[in-house]
């Protein structure tokens, strides 16, 4: 046999598809990192600032499960254009990685002015993109860090740039946080708390604490909504304000969660029989389809009747991921679990995941019942809710109540449930014992602990 001598890829022409991304026609991250060695490597004698930053898509997961991946890659393309258009002589801009894009800007060498070019490109990306005979938009979050010292690495700034991007994220969408030091403190507390969280759920410290669910007519307990808390032997006591996103972000939701219920569910089966337990969702377990069987497993091993059982789940957490939520929901009902929607009236498009989902019951949400006394519009908002959730067949809870006239008001207007500190603070699993005893005493048990 002849040999063949059909001509390959040359070397120059490897190279080059292995620094491409193959959809947008950018560089890829090997390409972008080559790009800031350069650069630092050039002003290696005389370190004059310049800016890098990531670029990370708000919003795409939802416009590529609803147009489909082809019209996401479309998109994609789109942006990339946009954005190799919006760079300058000697600017560079890289995909890389699926919704991310980085830049790299020689001639910015302020805060100020990163975050103004950063801005410039959030616009761009902003306008809307054609898809078929249809239209999306999107907007983008931006962190941006800044070269001043030879000691720093393309891997710091790279980092830097992350850290910010974490930061313009958490803030909302459209945002751009340039780094600064006192994020570099805050990272680092975060890492603190996180190994501290991962060890307090291995050892399994942290505690269920129950706040009371009352009957707003007769004033009596219903149930008790379940509420982790965590006090660490270096940290102290740590706000699950802090410690809850910090679990949801990087991971440990799940053990936690877990956690947290058997030790909830192990206490309440202690309690009469015609008390339920309330216990919250995250927004990452209404996309892991493990979590029903998680539930019930522990239900089964802690002999807790499923029936007594509900789930708080929020409309973000549905917003991520609506089918697998929407599975997660009909499971848990199917067994005889309960699910409510929290917080309503904070979300986009509460109406809509209403006729999309079952639900038993609504809570609404706080910043209403807090105004109610002083407040038309939230007055207005509460009854039409109320008139909702009677035509809907859901019970209603008004979360928040701190004085005896918000309590008369909401069962005035037809409110069955109320919970608040009117009514009692979180408390550990033996003071909860401790309360219900007395009330079965026919002691007063509903005072703020």
């Amino acid at each position: 046999m002849q040999p063949s001598f059909a001509p390959g890829p040359d070397r120059s022409e490897s190279a080059d598809l292995a620094f491409t991304d193959p959809l947008t026609g950018l560089g890829n991250h090997r390409r972008f990192s080559d790009k800031i060695d350069r650069l630092i490597s050039d002003r290696a004698d005389d370190p004059a600032p310049f800016t890098v930053g990531i670029l990370d898509l708000d919003g795409f997961k939802p416009i590529n499960d609803l147009f489909g991946r082809r019209a996401g890659d479309d998109i994609l393309v789109q942006v990339a254009m946009r954005l190799r258009a919006a760079m300058d002589a000697g600017s560079t801009v890289a995909r890389v990685g699926s919704d991310e894009f980085a830049f790299l800007f020689p001639m910015v060498f302020s805060e100020e002015a990163a975050s103004e070019r950063a801005k410039m490109l959030i616009e761009i990306i902003s306008a809307p993109y054609d898809v078929g005979d249809r239209m999306a938009r999107l907007s983008a979050s931006v962190g941006c860090s800044l070269f001043y010292s030879g000691d720093e690495t393309t891997e710091v700034l790279v980092d830097k740039a992350e850290t910010a991007l974490y930061h313009a994220k958490r803030s909302g969408r459209g945002k751009v946080v340039v780094y600064t030091r006192e994020m570099e403190e805050a990272a680092k507390r975060v890492t603190r708390i996180e190994q501290a969280l991962r060890r307090a759920v291995a050892a399994g410290e942290v505690e269920p604490h129950f706040q009371p669910i009352i009957d707003l007519e007769t004033r009596r307990v219903r149930g008790f909504e379940t509420l982790a808390r965590w006090t660490d032997r270096d940290l102290g006591p740590v706000s699950p304000a802090i410690f809850i996103p910090i679990a949801e972000e990087r991971g440990i939701i799940g053990p936690l969660s877990q956690l947290v219920l058997r030790k909830a569910t192990e206490a309440a089966r202690n309690w009469p029989r015609d008390l339920f337990l309330s216990f919250n969702l995250s927004p990452s377990q209404l996309v892991d389809q493990n979590t029903g069987l998680h539930i019930l497993t522990i239900l089964d091993r802690t002999g807790f009747d499923p029936r007594r059982l509900e789930i708080e789940i929020t409309e973000t957490g549905l917003m991520n991921d609506p089918v697998s939520a929407g599975k997660i929901v009909e499971d848990l009902r199917r067994c005889g679990i309960r699910v409510s929607l929290d917080d309503f009236g904070t979300g986009l498009s509460s109406l809509g995941r209403l006729r999309e989902f079952h639900f038993d019951k609504l809570k609404i949400d706080r910043s209403f019942v807090s105004s109610i006394l002083d407040d038309r519009p939230s007055e207005h908002i509460i009854r039409a809710i109320l008139a909702m959730c009677e035509g809907l067949g859901m019970e209603a809870v008004a979360e928040g109540i701190e004085k005896e006239g918000q309590a008369a008001r909401l069962s005035e207007f037809g409110c069955q449930g109320g919970q608040g500190y009117l009514f009692g603070r979180p408390a550990d699993a033996e003071t909860t014992l401790g309360l219900l005893r007395d009330t079965i005493r026919g002691r007063p048990a509903l005072v703020a602990v």
